[in-house]
């Protein structure tokens, strides 16, 4: 399906339902002008991506269209007071390879820290974002659309939290996730800052789930840097079970990087330990209540908590 732009418009504008006439006047407005500077040229490459196929477990590269279509929704759907902080550290990731590991709330997690970094002028890191994005980002119009503000490869899911690859045998799901690894360590090497949901699966209840010890495969580079951030906010946007947007205030914190080849040496390759590491340093970016398996009273992290300490000690 080709939409033309009043139809784009439209199509954008039905997922904000309970806006009043004036406010759904003005996106619109501002739409239109986005749309008019971009050109029919531009328009005609978004529909193109629109309608290609993303069944391979590949990369897609990000539409400068859509990355600017978002950006003004945002500026009508975030309200006052979304920030980033922290932007501080990534000084020292400016120029490296770097993977961000952030907790999952909502679909929109990726665009909504994407704009935020942008907006407080990490525009460099927003430029080389590559997101790692299971197969419900591109089985729908509007999500593939969200995930055309970035380049996104396409990976299969842990089968402990999709339905989307019960089709898919486990040789065919290890295959699967081989050729992603390769692609995403391809991406770092060409100076990408790859971006992971180390849960697997946004939370329902926006407390952290346990990371998946199996991505610490995208850190086994030791001139690889993690970046840890604390997502809030994110999951009041696009609630699970609703097809509209609401406006929402979203913080996203970026906390101290850590070398990978601090945390591979001092949790001894363990990647069950490496990404409890990981999950804590997430954790202490958030409030109580979004920390979940990693909260203060979690049972069975004390090595994690040492190695933690040992590496911001070592720094």
């Amino acid at each position: 399906m080709s939409l033309d732009r009043d139809g784009l418009i439209e199509a954008i504008t039905a997922f904000l339902a309970g806006r009043d006439a004036n406010t759904l006047s003005g996106i619109r407005d501002a739409l239109g002008r986005e749309l008019d500077q971009a050109g029919p040229g531009a328009l005609a490459d978004l529909n193109e991506r629109l309608a290609a196929a993303c069944d391979e477990w590949s990369c897609y590269p990000r539409d400068p269209l859509a990355r600017r279509i978002h950006h003004v929704l945002a500026d009508r759907l975030l309200e006052r007071g979304s920030t980033a902080s922290g932007l501080e550290h990534l000084a020292r990731v400016a120029d490296d390879p770097v993977v961000i590991f952030a907790n999952h709330l909502s679909y929109s997690d990726a665009n909504l820290l994407e704009i935020l970094l942008y907006r407080a002028g990490a525009v460099g890191l927003c430029d080389r974002l590559t997101v790692m994005a299971g197969p419900k980002v591109y089985s729908s119009l509007k999500r593939r659309f969200s995930s055309l503000c970035f380049t996104s490869i396409r990976t299969p899911q842990n089968s402990s939290v999709s339905s989307e690859d019960a089709v898919m045998n486990a040789r065919e799901v290890a295959r699967a996730a081989r050729r992603v690894i390769e692609i995403a360590h391809e991406r770092l090497a060409r100076g990408d800052a790859l971006l992971v949901f180390g849960e697997g699966t946004r939370s329902r209840t926006r407390e952290m789930q346990p990371m998946l010890a199996a991505v610490a495969r995208y850190v086994e580079s030791p001139a690889t840097w993690v970046l840890p951030v604390g997502i809030t906010g994110t999951e009041a946007l696009f609630p699970v079970g609703e097809e509209t947007l609401h406006a929402v205030r979203i913080t996203a914190n970026v906390g101290p990087p850590i070398a990978t080849a601090a945390l591979r040496e001092r949790a001894h390759r363990e990647r069950r330990l490496m990404m409890d590491v990981v999950g804590l340093a997430i954790a202490r970016l958030l409030l109580p209540e979004y920390r979940g398996a990693y909260g203060e009273n979690a049972a069975d992290l004390d090595r994690a908590r040492r190695v933690l300490r040992e590496i911001a000690e070592g720094e």
